[in-house]
């Protein structure tokens, strides 16, 4: 049936997920060694690799779909990505916080951005650049300093070298240099090391863009905690269209 949206036509997976072909069947497979096509009551009509093209639709442009995409919930904590696993030793993490604007205002606090948002805190591998670990979502008036160990993130940076900003003071990341009390300026070695710090940092920062290519993280309609899956699902749709 021409111009309906389904996964069998490959231009429609590109376009509404951001993934390949290849890619989506991946995503497909999780989904279903997961669970989710284990029939509950009455059949689904569509088949898994539309409701999963539908999920992620939604996601990607946050369009009247919210109607609909409810339906489908269930297969949202399919799609996470995995918890992460012990670092190796040559790990590096870099971690930062994003505002995610949020209507529900019980997960939601007035932040920097003069919006209701929450803070999401996100975890990625410094070499492959791949989401590590996403927060629990809080209001968004929280720190990166509180939010750190409140949302759940310090736990996974343990046993490996963690970059962050200057907001992560006292954690015991690796921060940049500051000035301290008396202090005019910084030493030529300290301004070379913060330097390289920004430059390492900034991988974080382009992972937080390619995250918000799903416009759902731009403007979330979501109740509760719902932020938090989709969030964790479209870290994997990012980590796929990596990986290739």
């Amino acid at each position: 049936m021409g111009g309906v949206i389904s996964a069998d036509d490959p231009k429609w997976i590109e376009s509404f997920s951001g993934l390949s072909e290849s890619q989506f069947t991946r995503l497909e497979v999780l989904v279903r060694r997961r669970g989710g096509d284990v029939q509950r009551g009455r059949p689904w009509r569509l088949p898994l690799q539309d409701r999963v093209l539908l999920v992620a639709t939604y996601w990607r442009t946050n369009l009247t779909l919210r109607q609909v995409a409810p339906l489908f919930d269930h297969l949202a904590p399919l799609l996470a990505i995995s918890p992460a696993r012990r670092p190796r030793k040559d790990t590096v993490y870099i971690v930062d916080g994003t505002l995610v604007p949020t209507r529900d205002r019980s997960v939601a606090a007035s932040s920097k951005n003069y919006r209701y948002s929450t803070n999401l805190q996100v975890v990625i591998d410094a070499n492959s650049r791949l989401v590590v670990a996403i927060g629990l979502p809080l209001p968004g008036s929280r720190n990166d300093c509180r939010a750190f160990t409140e949302s759940g993130v310090d736990r996974v940076c343990r046993g490996a070298p963690t970059i962050a900003d200057g907001g992560y003071q006292g954690t015991g990341l690796l921060i940049p240099h500051r000035k301290r009390r008396g202090q005019t300026h910084l030493s030529p070695h300290q301004e070379e090391e913060n330097a390289v710090h920004r430059r390492a940092r900034a991988r974080v920062e382009h992972a937080l863009s390619r995250l918000k290519n799903w416009k759902v993280l731009r403007d979330c309609r979501l109740k509760g905690n719902g932020v938090h899956p989709a969030m964790l699902g479209i870290a994997r749709l990012h980590n796929l269209a990596l990986t290739g």
